[in-house]
């Protein structure tokens, strides 16, 4: 009998913690892609949503929290005298407490803003990129396109590269939004001048490994992924999109895409399909790669002009469905929606979320936070909209991406933070 308890408790311990395990290390998860290693039913949402643990100040900005190492880090931006500067901020993931706070430099990101309500849309309003932690380090691409390495445990700078002074980098309207994308001894980015626009740093000691191609930067945020059995990092240039090899650089295949004043949103990767969308009227696209021995190339299989526009929120795919925040400048208001990757097709679409984010939970639910600051449960489902949980988790404005490690979503406004402890 005490044999049997024993196991089931084994069992019940192992159960749980392959239900919730897992750090989300930086811009949209383990994978960059959005998904989560975690699982969010309607029973582990609850009837009143997720439960409170913490919550903190995260004053100006619409960077995400990237967790790890008992720790959860941001980028905000905070009025230093008559300026504003850039602020890396580290909470401990248990309690909320302000472990440390590192400023970067100074802040144009903030003009043009209009303060932190959800009503209040003009942009601005700080940080847009998001930090990657690493191990023992905490990796950040500021506005001004400097990277940053710190340490994690105290925010002390360990390296830093300034693409504008060593890399010829331009930056462009309101700023750098795109993130560090770290893989294996790696970090991407975009910002260098011509001959450098695509970097490849060591992550050790920021110096180059690679630097390739003439693009312009946009504020997405490259992926890393592997299409046709061929590993790539896909960056979305004002150019479209170009993705190269992980070794040298070299460019795999190239797709012109229009750019009108900013392109936010990073591509998808379903199967052989790659999917963009940008706002300002430009709308979605997406490419079939093919492979012909060593070499690959890039087919439009569609194309929406001024339709199926994701501002700067990414979405999920899930068996050849896009799930996702489908709207331009519709604050408040601008649907959620399900489009089919391989045609453009909309499949259906629920009003009242605006321009927030989504995630996909490992069971396949759709997470979404809407820029109102409300957590919502969604079944992804193509056929048609049905809602798991709904629940109210922060206020002011929510233009970042939810979080969930633990056991826990976090979530991050103009405003506050906070934690929010699932069910079992």
């Amino acid at each position: 009998m005490i044999k049997s308890l024993l196991t089931l408790a084994l069992v019940s311990a192992v159960s749980f913690q392959s239900t919730y395990a897992g750090n989300w290390p930086g811009y949209r998860g383990p994978k960059g892609d959005g998904s989560s290693v975690e699982s969010i039913s309607a029973k582990t949402f609850g009837k009143s949503g997720p439960k409170n643990v913490w919550k903190a100040e995260t004053a100006n900005g619409f960077s995400s929290f990237a967790i790890g190492g008992g720790k959860v880090v941001t980028l905000v931006t905070e009025k230093a005298g008559k300026k504003y500067v850039e602020t890396c901020v580290a909470f401990d993931q248990d309690s909320g407490k302000k472990l440390w706070a590192v400023t970067l430099g100074g802040a144009g990101s903030l003009g043009g803003g209009g303060g932190a309500g959800a009503k209040t849309n003009k942009g601005g309003d700080g940080s847009r990129s998001t930090p990657a932690i690493d191990g023992d380090k905490v990796y950040v691409f500021d506005a001004f396109l400097v990277v940053h390495c710190l340490k994690l445990d105290d925010g002390s700078t360990i390296w830093k590269r300034d693409l504008v002074k060593e890399n010829g980098a331009q930056n462009i309207k309101w700023e750098n939004a795109a993130s560090p994308v770290i893989d294996g001894e790696k970090i991407y980015v975009a910002g260098g001048g011509k001959g450098q626009a695509l970097l490849a740093l060591n992550k050790a000691d920021g110096k180059v490994i690679w630097k390739v191609e003439d693009d312009q930067i946009t504020h997405a945020t490259p992926i890393v992924g592997e299409v046709q059995g061929v590993k790539q990092v896909i960056f979305f240039t004002q150019t479209g999109l170009v993705a190269v090899t992980p070794g040298k650089g070299e460019v795999l295949w190239r797709y012109e895409f229009p750019f009108k004043v900013s392109t936010a949103a990073s591509p998808v990767i379903w199967e052989d399909i790659v999917y963009c969308s940008a706002g300002y009227g430009v709308g979605a696209g997406a490419v079939k790669i093919s492979k012909s021995g060593s070499n690959l190339s890039a087919k439009e299989i569609w194309r929406t002009p001024k339709e199926n526009v994701n501002h700067w929120s990414t979405p999920v795919v899930k068996d050849g469905y896009l799930y996702g925040m489908f709207s331009f400048k519709e604050y408040g208001k601008g649907p959620l929606a399900c489009v089919d990757i391989r045609t453009g097709e909309m499949k259906w679409k629920q009003a009242g979320f605006g321009p927030g984010n989504v995630i996909l939970t490992k069971e396949g639910n759709v997470l979404a936070l809407s820029d109102a600051g409300e957590l919502v449960l969604v079944d992804a489902n193509s056929s048609t909209y049905k809602e798991l949980g709904r629940a109210k988790a922060v206020g002011g404005k929510c233009w970042s991406t939810p979080a969930v490690a633990d056991g826990k979503v976090f979530v991050r406004s103009t405003t506050e933070g906070g934690s929010f402890a699932l069910g079992k």
